[in-house]
């Protein structure tokens, strides 16, 4: 479900819905959870409708709501002004999966384009470097070992000549993309 910014008597609030049920949903206003359930009754919320949190029931009448500018909101007896921001998406994780700091693809793009350059074929854990600056390689030469998914992977020379980079060290993490050696 969505989460909003809005504003409630000119203060900002963080909604978040999580639907439950049919009527039911959990609204996370600044990160604090509310179980709340609409009226059994139909709902037009373009007039008046009940939710209820917890034990209590409240009357919420809505005049005319308006993404462009503030409008009013009633609750039992009190009128509260709104303005609705645009949803912001939210990106919800169900496992936990550290993320690398890795350059942009616009970087990536530039450095493939590099004469020599060998990237990573997949995004993984260089396990082993197997050369260093200013070595000679021939083709096929294993350059470095990657592991991804529990594999481990070699990654070769694709042709002989001198290593002018080497951009990787054991342990580093890498992007599929990225430039690991530069071959001269």
């Amino acid at each position: 479900m969505p989460t909003y910014q809005i504003f409630i008597d000119g203060k900002p609030r963080k909604i978040e819905l999580t639907k439950k049920g049919e009527k039911t949903f959990v609204v996370k206003i600044d990160e604090a959870p509310l179980d709340v359930e609409l009226s059994k009754e139909k709902i037009d919320f373009e007039k008046q409708f009940s939710i209820k949190m917890g034990e209590k029931t409240y009357k919420i009448e809505l005049f005319k709501v308006d993404r462009e500018k503030p409008f009013p909101i009633k609750v039992e007896e009190t009128t509260f002004k709104a303005e609705v921001k645009t949803p912001v998406t939210k990106t919800t994780l169900t496992t936990f999966t550290p993320t690398p700091l890795t350059p942009t693809k616009r970087t990536v793009t530039q450095k493939q384009i590099i004469e020599g350059a060998v990237t990573a074929p997949m995004t993984g854990r260089i396990i082993s470097v197997k050369v260093k600056k200013g070595d000679q390689v021939k083709t096929g030469e294993v350059l470095c070992i990657i592991e991804a998914m529990k594999m481990e992977n070699e990654i070769t020379a694709p042709q002989a000549g001198t290593v002018r980079e080497v951009n990787v060290s054991d342990g580093s993490s890498v992007s599929e993309g990225e430039v690991l050696f530069v071959l001269g």
